[in-house]
């Protein structure tokens, strides 16, 4: 991989005086975290992930790892859209790693990512559970700038998401896109639509939770929204024209989630009001 920018962030959340509390923090490079924000009553962390430069070059790596100590609550999320610039200088990687003690909770919920035209980036995400943890994550990712007529034409995608419960997997899944030749536009692939998101969650749930959200959603989720059951994982889907359709339903699947699975009321980052 040719040389870029090698950033580091590593996150220890424990529980003290009634509340997660971000106990240490290890980085390096231009990866960093404000301090946590604690508005919920059962005294979750919500941190905010800082990348200075603004988006990530060819050839660099962000490493970000996450351990929650047993029954340590934590959401994570970012005040804005991760960006994949195009590459001229090799790979962007991005890993991400999450370990969930007993009894913990992890939401990571991030900004989209927007991959420019020409991007070649390379996204990874490992989940650690123990036998009773609880962990939502979701990513939704733009190909191009839709908005100002961008395309992804020439750029790659390698994404993989690896969820594991007491050691055994429980959820993978591995993407691979390519803009070239028009690929995207075919309707065995996204039909030509930029905007790609999944959410995955595992934890407790209600028998009827995946109806639950079918309902809230109602007809703003025709044709572009769908959300399944599996033996272990409820998985949501987005494939559609508008990041800002799928963030909205993409909230209010979070928001049955949270009630129906974590017993709790949602409860959204302030930066996202910003």
């Amino acid at each position: 991989m040719a040389n870029g920018w090698h950033a580091e962030l590593e996150l220890w959340f424990a529980n003290a005086h009634g509340k997660t509390r971000l106990m240490r923090r290890r980085h390096c490079g231009p990866l960093a975290v404000q301090r946590a924000f604690h508005p919920e009553a059962d005294g979750s962390a919500h941190v905010y992930l800082l990348h200075p430069p603004g988006g990530v070059a060819g050839g660099d790596q962000l490493d970000i790892t996450c351990h929650l100590a047993p029954e340590a609550r934590a959401v994570i999320t970012t005040p804005g859209a991760t960006k994949f610039y195009r590459s001229e200088n090799g790979t962007s990687v991005q890993r991400i790693s999450i370990d969930i003690g007993a009894g913990g909770i992890c939401e990571n919920l991030p900004q989209e990512t927007i991959l420019f035209e020409g991007a070649d980036a390379s996204i990874a995400t490992r989940v650690t559970l123990a036998a009773d943890a609880a962990y939502i994550g979701w990513d939704l990712v733009s190909l191009g700038r839709p908005a100002i007529g961008e395309r992804f034409l020439t750029g790659r995608l390698r994404q993989r998401v690896e969820i594991f419960r007491e050691g055994e997997p429980i959820w993978f899944e591995r993407m691979a896109l390519s803009g070239a030749a028009g690929a995207l536009d075919m309707s065995f692939a996204l039909a030509g639509r930029p905007i790609v998101g999944t959410m995955v969650y595992a934890g407790p749930a209600l028998e009827n939770t995946t109806e639950r959200i079918r309902d809230s959603l109602g007809d703003a989720a025709q044709g572009v929204f769908s959300v399944s059951q599996l033996e272990r994982v409820i998985v949501c889907r987005y494939l559609g024209e508008r990041m800002s359709e799928g963030k909205a339903l993409f909230l209010q699947a979070w928001r049955v989630l949270r009630e129906g699975g974590l017993r709790k009321a949602a409860v959204a980052p302030r930066i996202w009001a910003t």
